[in-house]
C-alpha cells in the first residue's frame, strides 16, 4: 500500500501537540509493514537533515501563483518531505513549538486559510512529481494509487480540491483520502465570504457552509484571536473540518471511546456531532508511542536506569535526584505526584491547581511542568512558596526534567476536561508510574481502574470556571491513591504498566485493516515486521 501523511505537525521536526507525535510514530510503524510511507509538513525552520530536492511546483493559492519547493530525507523508513515556502518559513524561524498556527499562544496568523491551502495543494503534487530512491525496496515517484491521510482541519480541504482539479482530469483516479480527527475543538471556522479564496466550484459550499454559536466572523482581513477565544454570536461561517468529514472517503478518530464523545451532542462534539452521526465516524484507534525515545532502560535524562525488574529500586534512586533537582525535601519513601503538560483549560490544569490545596496536606509531593496561558503559570510559581517543602512548579519548556520526573515520580496526574488520546499517560506507564486521570476519550481507553491507574471521573467540559465538585473529584481520587502507595496492589500496578505493548505495532496493524478497506487499487496487507530504528535523536535547526 503507498500512503501519504499530510500535516502541519510531524515530531521531532515540528510539534505541539499530539498531532506531531502520531504523524511522526505511526508511519515508521506502517514502513516496517512493507508500505512505502511518506509524510508532508510545512517546512517552518532549516532543518539540517532535510535536503532541498530542488523540485519546484506552482499552485494557484488565493488570488496568485506561488511557488513551492520541496526539501526531502528518509528516517526509519519514512520519506519525509517538507513543503518549503515563505508562508512557514518567515513566520516560524527560530521558535517552532509556539509559533506553527500563530505569534502567540491563543492567536491565529492572519493567513492561516491560505498557507493551509498552499500545503493540501503542495501534497497533492508531491507523489506525482518527487522521484524518490532512498529505499533499498521502493524508487521513483509514488504514482497515482495512493491513500492520502489528511490531519485535524488544517488538510480537510485536501479532498476537495482533489475531488475539483485532479479526478475530473483523469488523475488519482483511484485514490482515496482517509480524515482523522485528532482533535474536534479546533475546526478552521471562518468568515463564509472566505470560501472565494479556496479556489473551489460552488458545488463544494455546502459541505463548508455551517451556522454556529462560536463568535464573531473571522476572516482573513479581521482575524485577530483562535475562535475559541471569543464569546458566542450565532454567524454562518465555513468550517474546513466539516469539509474534511463530509468530502473524504473515511473518518476516523484516535481511541474508541471519543468516538462515542463525539457524537454524543453538542458539548463534546462542539457542534460537528449531527454531522458525524449523518455520516459516521468508521472507528477510533488508540495511539501508540515512541518506546524509542521514552525507554527507561537507555533513557539518557535519568541517573539509574532501569526495566520492570528493577524498578523499585531505581525508583526509589531516581525520586531523591529528581527531589534535589526541584529544591524539595529528599525522602525516598514519601510519594510524588507529577504534572507534565499545556497549561490550559483543556488539559485541566486549573482544576489541578484548584485542588492541589485540598490534597497537599497528606504526606504528598507534587511537582508541575508546564507552559501556557501567563495566568496560570503565575499562579504555578506560587505553589512554592504557599507549600514549600510539598509543592513545585516549573512554568518552562525543560525536557531532561521530564523525562527525570517520569523516572522518579510514583503517579501521573491527568486532569483533562477532554483528551482525544493522551500521550502522557502512555509515556508515564512506560516509566511505571502510576495514571490519575480523569475518564474522557483515549484516558478510558488506555488506563484501567485498579490495573493500571485510577479514574476521577469526568469533568465538566465548560471552562470559564472550574467546577467544585471536578476539585472535589480530583482531591478524593488523589487520596484514594495515595493510600495504596507501596502496598503490594501498588507494586503490582506498576508492573501492569509496564509490562505493555504501548508501542505502535498495535495500532498500526489496525491502521492497515481500515486503510485497506477503502480499496485503492494495488493495495495488500504487510508483513509482521518489527521496525529496527535508532534511540530517536532531536532535529535541530541549523543557524
Amino acid at each position: 500500500m503507498t500512503i501519504v501523511f499530510v500535516a502541519t505537525e510531524v515530531h521531532p521536526w515540528c510539534k505541539t501537540g499530539g498531532l506531531g507525535d502520531v504523524v511522526g510514530g505511526l508511519p515508521p510503524a506502517l514502513a516496517a509493514m512493507g508500505h512505502r510511507v511518506m509524510t508532508i509538513a510545512p517546512r517552518y525552520d532549516q532543518y539540517k537533515d532535510a535536503w532541498d530536492t530542488n523540485v519546484l511546483v506552482e499552485v494557484n493559492v488565493g488570488d496568485t501563483v506561488e511557488t513551492v519547493r520541496f526539501f526531502h530525507c528518509y528516517k526509519r523508513g519514512v520519506d519525509r518531505v517538507f513543503v518549503d515556502h515563505p508562508m512557514f518559513l518567515e513566520k516560524v524561524w527560530g521558535k517552532t513549538g509556539a509559533k506553527l498556527y500563530g505569534p502567540t499562544t491563543g492567536s491565529d496568523y492572519r493567513d492561516n486559510q491560505l498557507r493551509f491551502c498552499l500545503l493540501c495543494l503542495a501534497a497533492l503534487e508531491a507523489p506525482r512529481v518527487l522521484n524518490l530512491n532512498n529505499s533499498e525496496y521502493f524508487s521513483g515517484p509514488y504514482g497515482e494509487d495512493v491513500v492520502f491521510v489528511a490531519n485535524d482541519w488544517h488538510t480537510a480541504v485536501l479532498p476537495c480540491y482533489l475531488k475539483s482539479m485532479y479526478k475530473p482530469n483523469g488523475i488519482y483516479a483511484n485514490a482515496k483520502v482517509a480524515f482523522c480527527i485528532h482533535n474536534i475543538a479546533y475546526q478552521g471556522r471562518f468568515a463564509r465570504a472566505d470560501f472565494e479564496v479556496l479556489n473551489l466550484p460552488d458545488s463544494f459550499l455546502p459541505s463548508f457552509d455551517f451556522i454556529d454559536g462560536y463568535g464573531p466572523s473571522c476572516s482573513i482581513a479581521s482575524l485577530d484571536k483562535g475562535i475559541l477565544h471569543v464569546k458566542p454570536v450565532l454567524g454562518r461561517k465555513i468550517n474546513w473540518m466539516k469539509a474534511g468529514i463530509m468530502e473524504s472517503d473515511l473518518v476516523l478518530t484516535v481511541s474508541p471511546h471519543y468516538v462515542k464523545e463525539l457524537t454524543s451532542g453538542p458539548d463534546k462534539g462542539v457542534e460537528l456531532d449531527g454531522i458525524l452521526r449523518t455520516k459516521p465516524l468508521e472507528t477510533g484507534i488508540v495511539n501508540g508511542m515512541d518506546i524509542y525515545e521514552w525507554d527507561p532502560s537507555t533513557d539518557k535524562y535519568i541517573s539509574v536506569k532501569y526495566d520492570a525488574t528493577t524498578v523499585t529500586e531505581a525508583r526509589a534512586l531516581n525520586k531523591e535526584r529528581l527531589q534535589a533537582e526541584v529544591g524539595l525535601p529528599v525522602d525516598s519513601s514519601i510519594p510524588v505526584i507529577v504534572f507534565v503538560g499545556r497549561l490550559e483549560e483543556q488539559k485541566g490544569s486549573d482544576i489541578l491547581i484548584s485542588a492541589i490545596p485540598e490534597f497537599v496536606g497528606e504526606n504528598v509531593q507534587i511537582i508541575v511542568l508546564g507552559t501556557g496561558k501567563k495566568k496560570m503559570e503565575e499562579e504555578l510559581t506560587l505553589l512554592e512558596v504557599k507549600y514549600p517543602n510539598n509543592a513545585r512548579g516549573i512554568a518552562k519548556f525543560n525536557v531532561p526534567l521530564a523525562h527525570m520526573m517520569f523516572a522518579g515520580a510514583d503517579f501521573i496526574i491527568v486532569p483533562s476536561r477532554f483528551e482525544p488520546c493522551g500521550l502522557i499517560q502512555l509515556q508515564g506507564m512506560r516509566y511505571g508510574v502510576i495514571p490519575i486521570c480523569s475518564s474522557t476519550g483515549g484516558l478510558v481507553d488506555t488506563v484501567k481502574e485498579g490495573v493500571t491507574g485510577f479514574h476521577m471521573g469526568s469533568f465538566n467540559v465548560e471552562c470559564e470556571t472550574v467546577d467544585p465538585a471536578d476539585v472535589a473529584a480530583v482531591a478524593s481520587t488523589v487520596t484514594r491513591a495515595l493510600k495504596q502507595y507501596d502496598t503490594p496492589a501498588f507494586h503490582e500496578m506498576i508492573q501492569n504498566c509496564m509490562t505493555q505493548d504501548l508501542s505502535w505495532k498495535g495500532p498500526a496493524k489496525k491502521w492497515e485493516e481500515v486503510l485497506l478497506g477503502l480499496g485503492v487499487e494495488g493495495s495488500e496487507a504487510g508483513i509482521e515486521g518489527e521496525e529496527i530504528a535508532p534511540l530517536a535523536k532531536a532535529n535541530v535547526a541549523t543557524p
